[in-house]
């Protein structure tokens, strides 16, 4: 009678001991052909591409729930200027829908026509705040910006059913400056930096001084941006004043609002809140020759973005210059109703 073999402890470990050793074998002879040119098996790719899946599945519920009104004029415009620059060169546009590079890399960068359809807007979310491991995908610049990680997902919703032209007004905008550093400006703020649909803040007319302490904030990354960190990146501090010069020296911000405003945001922006001891705002932001050329005027600027920029400096995401403490002890003393209500005043809307 033949002996019955049992798995016994000792021989399972021995046996893990020897698989482990023979894969150490392996790796060290350098048989493994690492090389790109080489592509993946179908069945390493297939299994690659189902622990992704399974993944962002996961760990797209962690991620905020996106807003009924996704997929607005502004937060598409926004994200536009930076998937041209950032992301096109590997993915893909409709401009150019089979990028040479991509073909060359593996994995092959998918092309993101459809990706709407095979990805929720949660996921999309995940892997753009993320990136994608061993795929060269990157995370975002700044993890926090629940905003523009919004603004590239409903960007990618609404790339499905762009024609090239509409792509092209907006991912290069309307005009090509001549001066190659003002380029990546022109793309998203124009050459007046006057925005007229709420996509961007208004920057032409703001001080020289402000302008040049913003971008200064975005290229040491203290005032976290993927859009803007991404932008200023590499550019010298010669080239980041060249850029606060011109945009002071445009027409754009209003320099008065209206004092016969009875709404509640004029209200606080005129007296303040002092049951919340928030001083006025117009005392930093107004059109005093007095003011600190250091603080941004705000008449003028887009609801939502000002909205928006409040809830930052609320949440401690928003920093940089050396007024950013100030502003993150006001704006978290300032109820939400009372953020949108003093914006809308500042934007002018009823």
């Amino acid at each position: 009678m033949r002996p019955v073999f049992r798995v016994t402890p000792r021989r399972a470990l021995t046996a893990l001991a020897g698989i482990a050793a023979l894969g150490l074998l392996v790796a060290w002879s350098g048989i493994i052909n690492i090389g790109a040119s080489s592509g993946h098996w179908r069945i390493t790719s297939w299994a690659l591409h189902w622990a992704m899946q399974n993944s962002v599945r996961t760990y797209a519920l962690f991620e905020p729930k996106p807003p009924t009104d996704l997929d607005t004029e502004d937060r598409i415009r926004r994200a536009a200027g930076h998937f041209e620059t950032s992301c096109a060169f590997c993915h893909g546009s409709p401009l150019h829908d089979q990028p040479r590079l991509a073909a060359h890399m593996t994995p092959m960068p998918p092309g993101l026509e459809d990706a709407a359809r095979k990805w929720r807007p949660r996921e999309l979310a995940h892997i753009v705040r993320h990136g994608v491991k061993y795929t060269g995908m990157p995370s975002w610049l700044a993890l926090q910006r629940d905003d523009e990680v919004l603004a590239m997902v409903a960007f990618l919703h609404a790339l499905s059913q762009m024609p090239p032209e509409r792509y092209r007004g907006i991912a290069f905008g309307p005009t090509v400056p001549e001066d190659p550093v003002l380029e990546g400006c022109a793309r998203c703020h124009g050459m007046d930096g006057a925005s007229k649909d709420g996509a961007f803040p208004v920057i032409g007319g703001q001080s020289e001084a402000y302008l040049l302490a913003t971008l200064r904030a975005f290229n040491n990354a203290t005032r976290p941006s993927g859009f803007m960190q991404f932008a200023v990146d590499g550019l010298s501090d010669g080239d980041l004043e060249r850029m606060a010069r011109h945009y002071a020296a445009q027409a754009g911000v209003s320099e008065t609002v209206r004092h016969d405003d009875m709404s509640r945001g004029a209200r606080i922006a005129l007296r303040g809140l002092p049951e919340a001891d928030v001083p006025a705002c117009e005392s930093c932001h107004g059109a005093s020759s007095r003011r600190n050329p250091g603080y941004p005027r705000l008449a003028g600027q887009d609801a939502g973005y000002l909205a928006g920029q409040l809830r930052l400096f609320k949440q401690g995401h928003r920093g940089g210059t050396g007024y950013a403490h100030v502003m993150q002890k006001i704006a978290g003393r300032l109820p939400d109703d009372a953020i949108d209500a003093v914006a809308h005043f500042y934007a002018g809307d009823p």
